[in-house]
Formats: C-alpha cells, sequence, structure tokens
C-alpha cells in the first residue's frame, strides 16, 4: 500500500519558485511579474538571477494581467504572480477579456490558494476560483499536490501553449511524488489500485487521499486513489475506467463543491456512466479565520472525511 512515502514536508509555493528559478536559467523567454509579492511567491531567485526579466507591478493586479498579455506579442512567456484570491476574482473581466478570448499564451500562478493560508481570514481565502477558471475557454487549470509536483507543472507550463491557471498553496504539506515523476497536463497520475471505490483528488486532498485509502484498507475497502492534477482538460478516461470496475466514487478537493473538480467529475459520469458519487468539498460558505488544520477540520476536507464519503457512497452502489 505504502508505494508514496512523505520525503519531506514542503511548501507547493516553493516549488513554484523552484520552477521559476530553473525556467530562468532554461529559457529565456520567460518573463516574470508579481503584483508586491515577491517573497510570498519565492520570485526571490528570479528577480536576484533575471532582473531585466522581472517586473514587480506593486498592488495592481488588473495591469499585471494587462502587460502580460501586451508580453505575449513579442514572444515572451509570462507568469504573473500574486494570491489566488486577486489572481482571479479581482481581475476577472481582465484575464477573460485580454487572455482568454484574445488567446495569449499568458502563465496566472496563484499562491494560497483554498482554506489553507488560514489566518489571513475569509477576504484572502477563495473557493471559487477553479470554477471561475475552468469556464473559461482554452483555459488549462492545474492544481498541484505536493513540492515537487509544483515545480514540474511550473517548468512544464513553459512549453504549454495557450492560457494557463496554476494553483498551489501556502501551507508546508507532505513532498511525496517522485523528484523525477514526468507532468503530463490532463494526464491523471494512478497512485493506489483498488476495486471497491474510486477515490479523485486534487492538489492538498491528494495526501489525505491516501491516508485515507489506509485506514480503508484496514477496514477491509479497496479504495483506488487517483491524483488528478489537471482539472481542464480533465482525464475523462483515467475517470471512466475506474468507476467501470468500482462503480462508485468519492471527489476531494480543497473548493466550493460548485464548480470544482467534483462538478466536472459528475458531468463526466452523467454523460457516460452514470455512478453514486460523494464530494468532500466546502458545501457553498465562505471560510474563516483559523489555523489550517482547523479550518480543515472545521470544513470536513481531511482523510477522516474522505473515509466517511467511502463508507456512505458504497452503500449507494
Amino acid at each position: 500500500m505504502k508505494k508514496y512515502e512523505n520525503t519531506g514536508s514542503k511548501d507547493t509555493r516553493s516549488g513554484f519558485g523552484a520552477g521559476m528559478t530553473e525556467l530562468g536559467q532554461k529559457n529565456e523567454n520567460v518573463v516574470a511579474l508579481c503584483a508586491d509579492l515577491i517573497g510570498s511567491l519565492k520570485f526571490d531567485d528570479f528577480k536576484k538571477n533575471h532582473p531585466e526579466r522581472f517586473f514587480q507591478i506593486g498592488i495592481a493586479e488588473a495591469n499585471m494581467i494587462g502587460i502580460a498579455a501586451g508580453l505575449t506579442i513579442g514572444g515572451k512567456i509570462p507568469f504573473t504572480g500574486t494570491f489566488a484570491n486577486f489572481s482571479t476574482g479581482r481581475v476577472y473581466d481582465q484575464i477573460r477579456q485580454s487572455v482568454a478570448y484574445s488567446d495569449k499564451n499568458v502563465k496566472i500562478c496563484a499562491s494560497h490558494a483554498g482554506l489553507t493560508l488560514g489566518e489571513d481570514g475569509a477576504t484572502h481565502q477563495i473557493l471559487e476560483d477553479i470554477g471561475l477558471m475552468k469556464m473559461l475557454p482554452g483555459m488549462t487549470v492545474i492544481n498541484t499536490c505536493d513540492y515537487n509536483q509544483t515545480k514540474a507543472a511550473t517548468i512544464a507550463l513553459a512549453d504549454h501553449h495557450g492560457p494557463a491557471y496554476l494553483r498551489f498553496g501556502r501551507p508546508v504539506v507532505p513532498n511525496f511524488t517522485p523528484v523525477d515523476e514526468p507532468f503530463v497536463i490532463g494526464k491523471a497520475i494512478l497512485l493506489n489500485e483498488g476495486t471497491d471505490v474510486t477515490i479523485v483528488a486534487t492538489g492538498h486532498l491528494v495526501w489525505e487521499a491516501l491516508i485515507a485509502a489506509e485506514a480503508l484498507e484496514a477496514k477491509g475497502i479497496s479504495a483506488e486513489v487517483i491524483n488528478i492534477h489537471t482539472i481542464k482538460p480533465l482525464d475523462e478516461e483515467a475517470i471512466l475506467k475506474s468507476v467501470a470496475k468500482t462503480r462508485c466514487i468519492v471527489t476531494a478537493e480543497e473548493h466550493n463543491y460548485l464548480g470544482g473538480l467534483g462538478e466536472s467529475v459528475s458531468g463526466v459520469l452523467a454523460l457516460h456512466n452514470p455512478t453514486p458519487q460523494e464530494f468532500v468539498a466546502v458545501k457553498d460558505s465562505f471560510g474563516e479565520s483559523g489555523t489550517p488544520e482547523q479550518l480543515m477540520e472545521k470544513y470536513k476536507l481531511n482523510n477522516q472525511a474522505i473515509v466517511e464519503s467511502v463508507e456512505r457512497v458504497i452503500k449507494r452502489k
């Protein structure tokens, strides 16, 4: 069962910073734009090593998106960086008109997503960003689970042409994906094979799903765990192949259940193979201030909630 081990907890935003450092060395067309959060987005090394390719825009996120769109016309590959709330909700019109509608090669990179930025409180948390971004035609949406995967996704996006949204977090979380694991946009990763239930998880909930699978194994329940790092385009084949075997599914995400991964999965199932499904997600509410652990417990976004959802969905087969 223990195919994946925590090799040392790290924050996913540092994975983004490491990816940007490597891209700065490898690709002279990569440029970085930041909205007054260099330290939070781990842009320090990129700025130090490539000052001519780093743009400090200040607290002017709408301008940052417009400048990024303009830079693509000259062949640059801009990576913008700020908190997820300000990367999406604050600048949605600019993203829609200047990036998505115009099909500009802008990479919108968002830290402090979900509830786990914790004590900054509900005004800085966002639980709607995946829905906002996946609805935009042509927008790729990626939500990574650990440091290694965030670094790999950042590097992969430089070779992917088209608008993209990369979502990651603030807290230190288990780092468990192999350092050399290829990151293929739109291709889910099977973490654990099982026969009784499918668990598809994204972001911080992937590790929780693996813990849940161990607990379920002790109860005699065989859980298949799939890491959905790309929410759009969604790996429909992987989902349908799994539920054809297990005949029930649990989706887990640090996001509102409206507009998130679970909603995308339910759409696939409704069209191709109607299947009992349970959602581990925030139930149509805003967050609040508290430690990441307190918030994940209160909003039932942990391994215990996944186990309980599995036990419910199996009864619905």
